[in-house]
């Protein structure tokens, strides 16, 4: 990199989503990991009322002690504009906003419209990543086995609640239930008794108009493999999720300390083929860019179903994303370059045919 240009990198953390405290740790990691002789960063959080803000200091939770802030485009220049008149130029957004408004296509929308490159998924797969019940049917019209499970609307819980619980007693018990639209476990619940069914729907129902209901993968393991790349995707080997609870909820992910990360999983080694297979097809079926994180239940001898996909998985110190590219001989550091240079990749692709702005 010797005598080249350093990259303008605008990290951009926070917002509305109840993840708003885990987007704000990944920014911390990787702000610490970027090279300061490689790219000069600026830091925007977004706050819980969705105001942007140039913060100078990453601070542990709050994001609003900086001056206001918005993106600005004019033809070959894009910077982030504060409300004290300072203009701060970037060839490069990293969202790492997990949840709404973030992680499902509405700022990835934004940085299209602006015309600014953005690491990670297009606006397509961040809106179906971060619907479970809609990226469940892509994954099925790809061949891929999925959680048995119900799509439980808003609309239809208020007019036929009966209905709604007699198609879901075809799944059995125990169920979780959990909201389609959110992640870090947020929302979701172990029903393991009929009565508690419809407790436990209001509750995903009050983070999302559409919930879901899905089978307990009882006694099965839980794998992660993580995706990297555009139009050549590549997988890590896969990693295992061991909680120190009943299911890795919230707190298993990120307050408690006993949660067990096994990298590389112990799998037979056409198991663990088949899972990284299988997430490179996951990754397609989206149209997934840049990064992702999938999700599987194994049960011995050779039972393996597709959960789910993550297209901006976290990025915490104790994260299962980065964790598997460093096992697979990506270190963190080289892993956030990577994602970097295919989102310039990428923009640079979509300049060529004319769907972006000039540079």
């Amino acid at each position: 990199m010797s005598g080249a240009p350093r990259r303008r990198v605008a990290i951009v953390f926070g917002g509305r989503s109840a993840e708003h405290e885990v987007s704000v740790t990944s920014a911390r990691s990787v702000l610490a990991a970027l090279d300061p002789e490689r790219y000069d960063v600026l830091t925007v959080g977004i706050d819980r009322d969705g105001r942007w803000h140039a913060v100078a200091v990453l601070p542990a939770v709050a994001v609003d002690e900086g001056p206001t802030a918005a993106l600005s485009r004019e033809p070959g220049d894009a910077a982030i504009v504060t409300d004290d008149g300072r203009r701060m130029e970037i060839d490069v957004v990293f969202p790492l906003l997990h949840g709404p408004f973030g992680e499902d296509g509405t700022i990835q929308g934004l940085l299209e419209l602006a015309g600014i490159p953005y690491v990670g998924a297009g606006v397509l797969a961040s809106a179906v990543g971060m619907d479970k019940a809609v990226q469940k049917t892509l994954f099925e019209a790809a061949g891929l086995t999925v959680v048995p499970h119900q799509v439980v609307h808003e609309r239809d819980w208020e007019r036929d609640r009966t209905g709604v619980l007699e198609r879901a007693a075809d799944l059995g018990l125990p169920v979780f239930t959990k909201p389609a639209a959110l992640g870090s476990s947020i929302g979701i619940t172990k029903v393991k008794r009929a009565a508690d069914l419809p407790a436990a729907l209001e509750d995903a129902l009050a983070h999302s108009g559409k919930a879901l209901i899905e089978r307990s993968m009882e006694g099965a393991r839980e794998l992660e493999c993580a995706v990297l790349g555009n139009d050549e995707p590549v997988a890590s080997i896969p990693g295992e999720i061991v909680p120190d609870a009943e299911w890795y909820d919230y707190r298993a992910k990120y307050v408690e300390e006993g949660t067990r990360l096994d990298v590389p999983a112990r799998l037979p080694a056409a198991i663990a083929e088949e899972v990284r297979r299988m997430a490179v097809v996951a990754f397609q079926a989206i149209d997934g860019a840049g990064m992702a994180r999938v999700d599987f239940f194994f049960r011995e001898p050779g039972e393996l179903v597709l959960n789910e996909i993550n297209t901006i998985p976290g990025f915490t110190p104790i994260s299962m994303y980065p964790k598997l590219w460093e096992a697979s001989g990506l270190p963190y550091d080289e892993l956030i370059s990577r994602l970097i240079e295919l989102a310039i990749e990428r923009h640079e692709r979509e300049r060529k045919r004319g769907r972006a702005f000039p540079s």
